[in-house]
């Protein structure tokens, strides 16, 4: 009985790996081998390798392997050149029992890349077993009276194995009272029977002896013996019989013990004790199906005594016998056919096979990641299985042609940035009712590649920077982020040299790790005002990528030129001058005008006049934003007829610097003072043509370093983001010092770029882009105006 379970189990392992399926991505062949059973541990079977056409170069790196599916692995593969070998002894009817053909399904998987090939391996019978019978001896008790005619069932032999090798025939010893008769019985087979041809004597013949040989066809050919003791009886002449021929009845298999299945019924034609029929089971059952069933030796009732099991077996042919109760008693057999249905008892079962845990974000949809086997034990709707997995995981299940394989796939894009990990559930679910689902969870890591750029935090940059600042000292520092891992997401930064801004890089330098902005040299307002170059930063992935930003760097003035006095200048180039007024001029007569110019900007540009020295307070006045020195009342006879003015002119930086001029005031009659005007305009006349050089000279300088502002603002606002909106002004206010101013407007602020001069009312204001000018509200300027000038 024990080895009839092996075989039940093996049998049904095998049938359930005799389907394996071949995807359309992860297969190639199937092939079929033929083998006797019983051959040598070692014995080959076929080549693999040279069959599926494998290079059998590259074979001994592609871990050729053989999967059965069952607990006994009989076939192995020699991994370096694909030889499919007998790994264990090979009994064909422990794995088929009487299944025909014997085939053994095996799955030979291979990687890089990844294939499954299905191998058939049909197992051919040997005549390895002889015909046997339950019992050596059978004992059977025959009343004197019986008929000829009458037939005698005996108990069959058995042979595993199959066609021209399993059981063929019997032959009866010669004897005069019996022939044998053979018919096929069910599960049986051949059934012998006794039949009388002459009548019994029990006081001529009390027993007899025959033996029963049974015979197969194989060669050579085999045969058992069965020994048969009859035992004459006399009086009890009627045997009982069965109502009917053969019972049949179906049960679930989960049916309960104890559960009825049926009644059998025998009636015997005697009176008395020689009709009272009782019943039993036959004592030994191949099947150990006594062990599964009770009777009722009175009733003839049929009773589940154990669990039955549909996957174990299916239909069961019992034998109970009816026997009478007569002092030499007569029996029959009454035949009954139990059918066992299946219920979904069994939860699917799933098998990963192959898996690969691990894989590129760029694989393209349908990649094959695992090969998934399902199986349920159950049958009809209760074993058939469908696998799936959740809707929101980047994966799918393609089934294969017999439904019991799947492959899991990917379906769509990966990206490792939005996921890293996914843990996928398969889901097994049978279609009984109700249906039973198994579930499977596998981790599938996703490997980064290199397919991100590094991305710069701001685009572009716009950095302010004073002036005069320390060479060698970082200046400002520029960051950019990749979002891949490891060496794709490790960012090293450069400068573009090969743009048109090359004469600028060679002034900055850049650490290559944290982006950081080194000038080599101090640098001058009044030589660059703006420059622009770009940096890029490049990640380590193979193969590297890259992106650069535009970096806009506008150089803050700093208070560092002293104001330059253009006029009063003499001729040996000191700020002095002499004035020749005549007395007789009213309150408010024009003496002379101090002309300055200050090469910085805004308010460390804009100047202011006063008087540092004067002899008389009452007499002369100076306008402080003009520098013009006018008389304060009429001159009298008690003036001095000379006057010395020293006039101090200072910007307006936080450290002011300042310049003085001199200026001689000589008091003439008027006489004098027309005849010298002649020959002063002469010499004015040189002095002014030479100031209006100065003046053309410098204008036009001022004019092109503002039209380069313009354009470098408008090629900026071109390349910002379109809600940045700029407007540009120019202040052409000029009150004799050399000066500009350049204003535009970004969102809710205004910002001033600014020349040698700027109007009143401008501040510095500190931010996040360091020093930049900020022009407050124009009515708030001139009411400050106002009361500066008060």
């Amino acid at each position: 009985m024990a080895r009839d379970s092996v075989r039940k189990r093996l049998l049904g392992s095998t049938l359930h790996f005799a389907c394996l399926f071949f995807l359309w991505r992860g297969i190639a062949a199937q092939i079929r081998y033929t083998i006797h059973e019983e051959l040598k541990v070692g014995t080959t079977v076929g080549n693999i390798a040279k069959d599926l056409g494998f290079d059998s170069a590259t074979l001994p790196g592609r871990n050729l392997r053989i999967v059965t599916g069952t607990k006994q692995e009989l076939f192995q593969v020699n991994q370096r050149d694909g030889a499919l070998f007998v790994s264990d002894r090979i009994d064909r009817e422990e794995l088929c029992v009487k299944t025909s053909p014997c085939l053994v399904t095996l799955k030979a998987v291979i990687e890089n890349p990844l294939e499954m090939h299905q191998i058939n391996v049909e197992i051919t019978d040997v005549n390895d077993n002889p015909p046997s019978f339950t019992e050596e001896n059978y004992h059977l008790e025959i009343l004197e009276s019986v008929t000829t005619g009458t037939r005698f069932q005996l108990e069959g032999a058995h042979d595993p194995d199959i066609g021209i090798n399993e059981l063929q025939s019997y032959k009866l010893s010669q004897n005069q009272y019996f022939r044998l008769e053979t018919d096929e019985f069910g599960e049986e087979g051949k059934t012998p029977f006794l039949i009388l041809q002459k009548q019994l004597d029990r006081e001529h013949t009390g027993s007899i002896h025959l033996l029963l040989t049974a015979l197969d066809g194989g060669k050579p050919q085999k045969s058992g013996t069965l020994n048969i003791s009859i035992i004459v009886l006399d009086v009890n002449d009627n045997t009982p019989v069965c109502n009917k021929s053969k019972y049949i009845v179906s049960v679930k298999e989960n049916a309960p013990e104890g559960t009825f299945l049926v009644r059998v019924d025998a009636s015997d034609a005697d009176a008395g004790v020689n009709g009272e029929i009782s019943f039993s089971l036959r004592s030994k059952f191949r099947n150990g199906a006594s062990d599964l069933f009770s009777l009722d030796n009175k009733t003839g009732e049929l009773r589940i005594k154990s669990g039955l099991d549909f996957e174990e077996k299916q239909v069961y042919d019992l034998k109970i016998l009816a026997s009478d109760k007569g002092a030499w008693p007569l029996s029959t057999h009454c035949n009954v056919v139990v059918k066992v249905e299946d219920v979904n008892d069994n939860q699917p079962e799933i098998d990963v096979t192959s898996l690969s845990s691990r894989i590129p974000e760029d694989a393209p949809p349908g990649t094959v990641v695992g090969l998934i086997g399902v199986t349920d034990l159950d049958s009809g709707m209760n074993g058939q299985v469908v696998c799936s997995v959740p809707l929101d995981v980047p994966f799918d299940l393609k089934q294969s042609s017999d439904g019991h394989f799947y492959s899991l796939i990917t379906k769509e894009h990966l990206d490792k940035e939005s996921k890293a990990t996914y843990s996928i559930e398969i889901s097994a679910k049978d279609l009984g009712t109700p249906p039973l689902v198994t579930t499977k969870t596998i981790q599938v890591d996703i490997e980064d590649v290199n397919d991100n750029s590094p991305l710069f935090s701001q685009s572009p940059y716009t950095f302010y920077l004073p002036e005069n600042n320390k060479p060698g000292m970082s200046i400002f520092t520029v960051r950019a982020n990749d979002r891949d891992d490891g060496d794709n997401a490790r960012v090293s930064y450069s400068l573009d040299r090969k743009s048109p801004a090359h004469g600028v890089t060679s002034f900055l330098n850049i650490n290559e790790d944290n982006g950081t902005i080194y000038a080599l040299k101090s640098f001058d307002f009044e030589t660059v005002k703006i420059f622009q170059f770009h940096v890029i930063a490049k990640d380590a992935g193979t193969p590297p990528l890259s992106s650069n930003v535009t970096v806009n760097v506008f150089i803050l003035d700093q208070n560092d030129n002293l104001p330059a006095i253009l006029s009063p200048v003499s001729a040996n180039g000191s700020a002095e001058g002499v004035e020749e007024i005549p007395r007789n001029v009213n309150a408010g007569h024009l003496v002379s005008k101090v002309r300055a110019y200050d090469a910085d900007v805004g308010y460390n540009g804009w100047l202011l006049f006063s008087l540092l020295e004067v002899s008389d307070h009452t007499l002369f006045g100076l306008d402080r934003y003009t520098g013009q020195i006018r008389t304060l009342r009429p001159f009298t006879e008690t003036d001095d007829a000379r006057h010395k003015l020293v006039i101090i002119v200072k910007d307006n930086g936080n450290i002011s610097l300042s310049a003085t001029a001199t200026v001689i005031v000589n008091l003439v009659e008027p006489k004098e003072a027309f005849a010298a005007s002649d020959v002063k305009s002469a010499t004015n006349n040189d002095e002014e043509n030479n100031m209006t050089f100065y003046l053309i000279i410098t204008l036009a300088s001022v004019s092109v370093l503002f039209l380069i502002s313009i354009i470098v603002l408008m090629v900026m606002q071109c390349s910002k983001p379109t809600d940045y909106s700029s407007k540009y002004l120019q202040d052409t206010n000029y009150d004799g010092t050399l000066c500009h101013s350049i204003q535009y407007r970004s969102g809710d602020k205004r910002y001033m770029l600014v020349g040698p001069r700027m109007s009143i009312g401008s501040t510095i204001v500190p931010g996040s882009n360091r020093n930049t000018l900020v022009i407050p509200d124009r009515r708030r300027r001139a009411s400050e105006e106002d009361a500066y000038a008060e």
